[in-house]
């Protein structure tokens, strides 16, 4: 039955089809490696790692039931083992003292269960988009002023050999690498809300078009309140959608408007001319991170685009060095501070993506094998591509030539045999460019007449790629959403007790690589989980505080009547 194994009748009774699913027992353990993840389970029960579980999913009968196999999942997520496969290098009998077992799955019962949760394509993007949905309307409660999402694209580079996926520029490594792209939505503090995998990238503005605003138009729903204030004002929007120079598109701004979204992001063809340094006032602007902080800001109407375009405000940001940065939003309502913080702070939704790779594996390659694109999908035809390069390199040999026609000059002083010269060197170069204007020219008709995009299946054999299985990864991301979460609310717990509220993320992972004992007792149907102390005292305060915080909310081990109690101290 494998190492670790002390619940033998109920492995027999499960392996027979007797049993649903174990039953929780915890029993009293000491020094368990890595306990320290168990302060995460009232934050991930809160964030909803169980909440809707149940409706979505389900597994047969078996030892491991779907509730051990999801809290098993968003601890490995928090204790930083960023794949099923690194599950053998952990001690497995102490890792099911964490869970209420005798041992937790061997990889390979991990991941059959994990292929059964994941066997009907599209089921983990509806668990998201039910967890997404009660997170915006909680983001809706703390954001008084109004909803607001950063959107933006993150390259997930693939090294595999087993499709040769569309190459992309991915700006970290500052090279075009054959890679897939996801569209995340973040709110203002750069937690997450959901992504949308492209196969096939064509750029941020058809991304929102596509997925992202039709998403967010059914899911995002309007409070009372803020459903007055848009009746009395009909400048205030729905919500702000806020995104880099890439989503520039007056267009999209104008069918925005339509539905009363807002957009806010950097002008992509601000005019030349700085503006008059009296325009601009020093103004108090309020961060995302509750700093203050003062900016040189100015603003003014701007027209935008053309056929017909639109007016949008300009707001302009006068930095030390005499920088001006332009910004531009259809957001009429409110002052222009906080336009101006919350496009400066996209830097949160980087942090989330830097963070992700780090310390959760999110460019990590889940499961290996390809799937077919849907048939809808388009892709730039590559006879077109060919015919377009042709076209540049003729484009830049005749600007060349002409360019060399203008420099080309007589030389001092004059003679005949100089402008004999002159004269046969400019002849050459005109023959050479009347030479390639009819190339030119048929090549450009032969663009013209060549569809630029093709669907998928219509690509030549050499060109044909299929993409990478998603279901799977979709569902371990939204596991990693969920741990990412609640790592979040925890360490905004420890910041109301750290002197330097920067370390509040580091501290606790330093806690869930810490031992913890656990104290079960029945009779006050409590299990406590005690930390061992950590490397520095001076942290103590903020544990306790936090131990203190994660009792007081009375939360129930999943499949126990066992109320979990925190303390700090190994004795």
């Amino acid at each position: 039955m494998g190492y670790a194994t002390t619940r033998s009748l109920e492995r027999v009774a499960s392996a027979m089809g007797a049993l649903e699913a174990a039953p929780i027992v915890f029993e009293a353990a000491q020094d368990i490696p890595q306990g320290g993840v168990l302060l995460a389970l009232p934050a991930l029960l809160a964030v909803g790692l169980l909440r809707h579980s149940a409706e979505l999913y389900a597994l047969p009968k078996g030892f491991y039931g779907l509730s051990s196999v999801l809290v098993l999942l968003a601890l490995m997520a928090l204790a930083r083992i960023d794949s099923l496969e690194q599950l053998r290098y952990a001690a497995a009998g102490e890792w099911g003292n964490l869970l209420g077992l005798d041992r937790v799955p061997e990889v390979r019962t991990l991941r059959e269960k994990v292929k059964l949760l994941c066997g009907e394509q599209g089921r983990a993007a509806r668990w998201n988009a039910v967890l997404a949905q009660e997170w915006i309307g909680q983001h809706a409660i703390e954001q008084s002023s109004g909803l607001a999402f950063y959107i933006d694209g993150h390259v997930r580079v693939y090294h595999g050999d087993l499709t040769k996926l569309p190459r992309h520029y991915v700006p970290r490594e500052r090279f075009y690498l054959r890679a897939t792209v996801d569209y995340w939505v973040n709110a203002l503090d750069g937690q997450p809300f959901c992504y949308f995998n492209q196969a096939v990238d064509h750029g941020l503005v058809q991304a929102m078009r596509g997925d992202v605003l039709p998403w967010l138009a059914a899911h995002v729903s309007v409070s009372a309140e803020h459903a007055a204030r848009m009746a009395a004002d009909p400048r205030v929007p729905r919500f702000t959608v806020i995104f880099d120079r890439e989503g520039y598109s007056p267009e999209l701004f104008v069918d925005l408007q339509k539905e009363r979204i807002a957009a806010l992001t950097y002008h992509r063809y601000p005019e030349e001319a700085d503006w008059r340094a009296e325009e601009f006032q020093e103004q108090a602007v309020k961060l995302v991170s509750g700093e203050t902080v003062r900016m040189q800001l100015a603003e003014r109407g701007t027209h935008v685009g053309s056929r017909p375009g639109l007016w949008v405000r300009e707001v302009r940001k006068l930095g030390a060095d005499g920088h001006q940065v332009s910004i531009v939003s259809t957001n009429f309502s409110g002052e222009a501070a906080p336009l101006a913080a919350a496009l400066l702070a996209r830097w949160s939704q980087e942090n989330f993506f830097k963070y992700m790779r780090e310390h959760f594996g999110l460019d990590a390659l889940v499961q290996y094998g390809t799937e077919e694109i849907p048939a809808a999908v388009t892709v730039l035809n590559p006879a077109w591509r060919d015919l377009n390069r042709q076209v540049r390199q003729k484009q830049a040999e005749c600007k060349s030539l002409q360019k060399l026609q203008q420099n080309v000059g007589l030389t001092q002083p004059l003679s005949e045999a100089a402008v004999a010269h002159y004269q046969q060197h400019q002849g050459q170069l005109q023959a050479r460019i009347e030479q390639l204007q009819p190339v030119l020219e048929q090549l450009k008709q032969q663009r013209k007449e060549t569809l630029r995009q093709i669907p998928v299946k219509d690509l030549p054999e050499p060109d044909r790629f299929t993409q990478l299985r998603t279901e799977r990864k979709y569902f371990l991301d939204t596991i990693k959403m969920i741990a990412y979460r609640g790592e979040t609310s925890m360490a905004a717990t420890l910041r109301e007790e750290l002197t330097r509220s920067d370390d509040a993320r580091a501290l606790l992972r330093q806690i869930y690589r810490t031992e913890v004992d656990l104290v079960p007792d029945l009779e006050a149907k409590t299990l406590t989980v005690r930390l061992h102390h950590l490397t520095q005292a001076a942290h103590d305060t903020a544990v306790r505080y936090l131990c203190e915080e994660l009792t007081a909310t009375e939360t129930i081990f999943p499949g126990t009547d066992l109320r979990l109690v925190y303390k700090l101290g190994s004795t």
